[in-house]
């Protein structure tokens, strides 16, 4: 998926166990089906998952998950992983790496809940009620979600023309680079809510995954779900019910259209036919939003 990423497989992860953690060194050992851009993942047994840092930044992110996932656990609605263990560099493998436990629930790329909307205004309104100080600021080791979006302007406007969709997606850009930067206090973000890190049972969003890109910034890094997971009638009612400014909307479908031509300029259908897939959706939202 990546040029410089560390190979993993299925072996790699029996002799991490058996050297680091005996006692799950015989459970069977297999890759998730969504394998994950920034850690190769792996479900071990029934009730427990492994996550293998892809590059070395990544690494940055696994240990943030281990410092904060414990102690958001109990103030968000959704389940979310808890860590079980930290392993450290071997067997050829050069970076730390973790053991969680597996949530259950189907991604909801695969199986789309009726209305997400309930659970994310409870999930969006709970980030932002959370008080835990020392948050992450947005950096590296969150792909900057959450920062201001004007020192990205032209790397966005590059891959924007290098998609041919000048035309259709100038407008919305340069719509939320015109509203400005969040004036209030920075915001609880998990950052990457679409369909590969949202777990669905029996029709309703039960899970958040794959906290990496977690920090404190500009709530507009998760209103993004509008268009990823929402029609437009649910969006508008997602929007009032959080009273969501005109700012924060225009920088959330500025943030959406980034998230979508960064993909589909670096991804394939080869290498990532999931987020290639979700990107386009994400795009076409944005671009059909009367709004834009």
């Amino acid at each position: 998926m990546h040029a410089d990423e560390v190979h993993t497989d299925t072996e790699l992860v029996r002799r991490l166990l058996a050297e680091q953690f005996p006692a799950w060194a015989e459970l069977p050992v297999e890759p998730v089906r969504f394998f994950g851009t920034d850690n190769a993942i792996y479900r071990i047994g029934d009730e427990l998952s492994v996550r293998l840092p892809r590059r070395e930044h990544n690494v940055l992110g696994l240990r943030k998950e281990l410092h904060w996932l414990p102690r958001l656990a109990p103030l968000v609605p959704l389940a979310i992983p808890a860590p079980v263990a930290a392993g450290e560099p071997g067997e050829g493998y050069p970076l730390e790496w973790a053991v969680y436990r597996w949530l259950p629930g189907d991604p909801a790329y695969e199986a789309p809940p009726g209305d997400a909307r309930p659970e994310l205004v409870a999930l969006l309104a709970a980030f932002r009620a959370i008080e835990l100080p020392d948050g992450p600021l947005p950096g590296q080791h969150n792909a900057f979600r959450g920062a201001p979006l004007a020192p990205g302007d032209e790397i966005v406007r590059a891959k924007i023309a290098e998609l041919g969709l000048e035309r259709e997606a100038l407008r919305v850009w340069e719509a939320a680079l015109a509203a400005g930067e969040w004036q209030g206090d920075p915001v609880w973000l998990h950052g990457d809510l679409d369909g590969r890190n949202l777990l669905v049972t029996d029709g309703r969003l039960s899970g958040v995954v794959d906290f990496g890109t977690l920090g404190i910034g500009d709530p507009a890094a998760d209103v993004m779900v509008a268009w990823k997971m929402l029609t437009a009638v649910s969006r508008e009612a997602f929007r009032s019910e959080l009273e969501i400014d005109d700012a924060t909307w225009a920088r959330s479908r500025g943030c959406t259209l980034a998230q979508a031509v960064n993909a589909l300029t670096y991804y394939t259908h080869e290498n990532n036919p999931i987020l290639v897939r979700e990107a386009r959706a994400w795009l076409a939202e944005v671009l059909a939003d009367p709004g834009a």
